[in-house]
């Protein structure tokens, strides 16, 4: 086998034991590893009870999982998955972590964490060396001061020089909020999904891991040599914006120019803002610029802090994300509040966008007298920032109608559905339980298909949507073979040159069509899985595979107003995306479809599906 070890290490909270396990070449060629790897273990160890399975009971396993180019792809990335708390479907989350690299290193291709312990724990790997051990000092820590206890302990506990690859959890993942995060470096987020929530229910803060042998021989490295070095060339070459500006350029170009930015709860997508742009991130709270995690030549992160504030707000650019959903989503047009908000959201282990989401939809009803200071226990407006950080800290400590919004954004407004006596979820921008990411499809600039959210496995995520052909880079197939391979979505150079970078490190011969089909795989057994549900909301596709209600009304204000999303191009593009795909009508994965992709064993979930 080239570029895997062939060897998962799966450890168990509740018994305090774990065994390595052995895997066949076959499986990596079907489902590569990562987000791929993550849904064949999930559908194989959860499949006959996934219905009746609590995404934060101890059986949902968490997987963290690198792939096949992990470690000789410029730029590093890994998985976070299980069952999502927020889908109750799969969702492969992607962060950058040295983690990815050192647990290659260290002699395995994913961690499956399973069970729960009774007291806080942090799981140490070195190479061999595989300790559970107890976290009770680092429990209800938050980022900043948990990763200086946890560099301190590498040295002091473990006599590592260097710190580790960390993954841990703030007081969100915690106290089980599912808009949690699992985080590395401070500033660095996997946040679709939830998983920070399910690492909470394991009493599991962090995991630490230190790999000393070599990576996995490569099958033809003088090839890859080649590759790499063309990738590297390219790279810098074309991202040289990223490199000077990283994704908060998008503050002004998706603000200004595609009218496609989340503000005020997507009430609107248009601002002209001049502060609010790059050239005012750079000059009110950018420290250092640019940096980068392992092997990434495109360098597109920052370091940025609240100049009035000294050090105690430090976060990264922010990202376009955050600066959007912590911004501008919530009526907050300053950079440095963004900055502000973004740390906040860092430090406690919160989705920004996620949590964003769901606070825009609070402000909003406020605004609209959904919500009173009765129900909230202070004001709620646009732009506030004092009252903005602390509804995060009462989300992540689930206090007051933090324990409401804690939920998410669609479970929220189910329960103040109830509690209000009415229909509330016209005003949530999610979809499948997530809420979208900051990219909207009104003014068919930005995110071009109206399919896009409608029809992705991993719902409202943004880096992982929906689109036709579906062979082709444009469709979630190529996004579930990016997040399996695993390669940095800004790290893309195009099919083609993935193809035979993939082919130079494992030897597998792939062709395009055995590319595309591995997408078209692990998409219908994500699909199967989000479809099952369970067990407290489950998916009907005639309904749920759908734009959020506010995405049907004409944009307001900018150069597009009065564009919106077109209701029978969505219902047409559907219908031809199901198709292709090999999907019924209703976007049900056909029997056929499922042999023709080596998914035959996995019928039986399928049956049980279509049988209701």
């Amino acid at each position: 086998m080239y570029g895997l070890n062939g060897r998962i290490l799966e450890v168990d909270l509740t018994t305090n034991n774990y065994r390595v396990v052995e895997v066949e070449e076959k499986i990596y060629k079907l489902f590569m590893g990562g987000r791929g790897l993550a849904t064949y273990i999930l559908a194989k160890t959860l499949g006959e009870k996934w219905r009746l399975l609590d995404p934060l009971s101890p059986e949902n396993p968490l997987i963290i999982a690198t792939g096949p180019l992990t470690g000789y792809y410029p730029g590093i990335k890994l998985i976070v998955s299980g069952k999502s708390p927020q889908s109750n479907g799969v969702v492969g989350s992607a962060i950058s972590s040295e983690l990815a690299v050192e647990l290659k290193a260290a002699g395995y291709d994913a961690i499956v964490v399973k069970g729960a312990s009774e007291k806080p724990v942090y799981l140490y790997i070195e190479d061999n060396r595989v300790e559970i051990r107890d976290a009770s000092d680092l429990w209800g820590l938050r980022g900043r001061e948990l990763i200086e206890k946890l560099v301190e302990k590498a040295k002091r506990e473990h006599g590592l020089e260097r710190p580790p690859g960390h993954l841990y959890i703030g007081p969100a993942g915690e106290n089980l909020v599912r808009t949690a995060a699992v985080m590395a470096k401070l500033a660095h987020a996997s946040g679709y999904g939830g998983y920070g929530a399910v690492m909470g229910s394991k009493k599991l803060k962090a995991i630490l891991v230190k790999g000393n042998n070599p990576l996995p021989r490569i099958y033809n490295p003088e090839k890859f040599i080649e590759l790499r070095q063309q990738a590297v060339k390219t790279l810098v070459e074309r991202f040289a914006r990223f490199r000077q500006w990283g994704t908060v350029s998008g503050t002004w170009y998706h603000g200004y120019h595609t009218s496609s930015m989340p503000i005020k709860n997507w009430q609107e997508e248009w601002h002209d803002n001049k502060e609010f742009s790059p050239g005012g991130f750079e000059s009110k709270t950018w420290v250092k610029n640019p940096w980068a995690d392992y092997g990434c030549p495109t360098a597109c992160m920052k370091l940025s802090r609240t100049i009035a504030h000294g050090d105690k707000y430090v976060t990264d650019g922010p990202d376009y994300e955050m600066a959007a959903y912590l911004g501008t989503n919530l009526g907050v047009f300053k950079p440095e509040d963004a900055v502000r908000l973004s740390a906040v959201a860092d430090d406690l282990g919160l989705c920004g966008i996620q949590t964003g989401n769901v606070v825009g939809f609070a402000i909003e009803l406020y605004e609209k007298g959904l919500l009173t200071k009765e129900d909230v226990g202070y004001e709620l407006k646009w732009g506030d920032v004092e009252a903005i950080e602390k509804l995060l800290y009462d989300i992540a400590y689930r206090r007051g109608i933090g324990r409401i919004l804690a939920e998410g954004v669609y479970r929220a407004a189910l329960e103040l559905s109830r509690v209000k006596n009415t229909d509330l979820l016209k005003y949530t921008v999610q979809v499948k339980g997530i809420g979208i990411g900051a990219h909207g499809i009104r003014s068919g600039l930005d995110y071009p298909q109206p399919i896009a959210y409608a029809c992705s496995v991993q719902g409202g995520d943004h880096t992982s949507v929906a689109g036709l052909p579906v062979k082709s880079t444009e469709s979630e197939a190529w996004a579930a073979i990016m997040d399996s391979s695993v390669v940095c979505m800004f790290n893309d150079l195009g099919d083609n040159f993935i193809l035979e970078y993939l082919n130079a490190v494992t030897g597998w011969n792939y062709t395009l069509d055995d590319l595309y089909n591995t997408g078209r795989r692990i998409l219908t057994l994500q699909r199967i899985l989000l479809l099952l549900g369970g067990p407290d909301v489950t998916w009907n596709p005639l309904e749920h595979d759908d734009n959020p209600p506010r995405f049907y009304e004409p944009l307001p204000t900018g150069p597009y107003k009065g564009r919106a999303t077109d209701k029978s191009k969505v219902l047409e593009l559907k219908a031809k995306y199901y198709a292709e795909l090999g999907w019924d009508e209703k976007g049900v994965p056909r029997e056929e479809t499922m042999d023709k992709l080596g998914l035959g064993e996995f019928k039986n979930l399928l049956k049980q599906l279509v049988q209701g």
